[in-house]
């Protein structure tokens, strides 16, 4: 049994003339980071390695997770195959994982996350939203056998607030 996690970087800024990687995320990204990772700590199990795309919105909301997780910067591997929008790199990236790993959590773009999710989910989704977190769980033993999972956990920003 293999699972991944996908988590949408947190809502960015426009308001600065920066390259698209170097944006940073509004204070509403930061604090929706905080809700959907406070959540999954209560309701998932960590992951046994957690990777990252380099641009500065994804990685900033990957350092606040593992602030919650309780992690450091070391517990994570930045790589530009998550600095993808269109899906087929990540899709890539997820079927050369290590077998030694069963669990791993992706932090990245859209509309690659949101596609990954309808491709290999059971549950559709219209948009995985910024700061929004979804689990699938496969029946298979080697990454590169990738195939339809199951859809375990989706955790929505707005849902968590009153």
């Amino acid at each position: 049994m293999k699972s991944i996690t996908l988590v949408r970087h947190g809502k960015s800024s426009w308001e600065f003339n920066v390259s698209d990687s170097l944006r940073p995320l509004k204070n509403r990204g930061i604090e929706d980071a905080k809700l959907v990772a406070n959540q999954f700590i209560r309701v998932g199990e960590l992951p046994e390695i957690i990777y990252s795309s380099p641009a500065v919105r994804a990685f900033s909301t990957c350092k606040i997770f593992l602030d919650i997780f309780n992690l450091s910067e070391d517990s994570v591997i930045v790589t530009d195959d998550l600095y993808d929008f269109g899906g087929e790199s990540v899709i890539n990236f997820i079927k050369r994982l290590s077998n030694n790993y069963n669990s791993v959590m992706l932090f990245g773009h859209n509309h690659a996350f949101t596609s990954i999710a309808n491709i290999f989910g059971d549950k559709f989704i219209d948009n995985l939203p910024t700061s929004g977190l979804i689990k699938f769980n496969f029946d298979i033993s080697d990454w590169k056998d990738l195939k339809k999972g199951t859809t375990e956990l989706i955790i929505i920003p707005k849902d968590l607030k009153a």
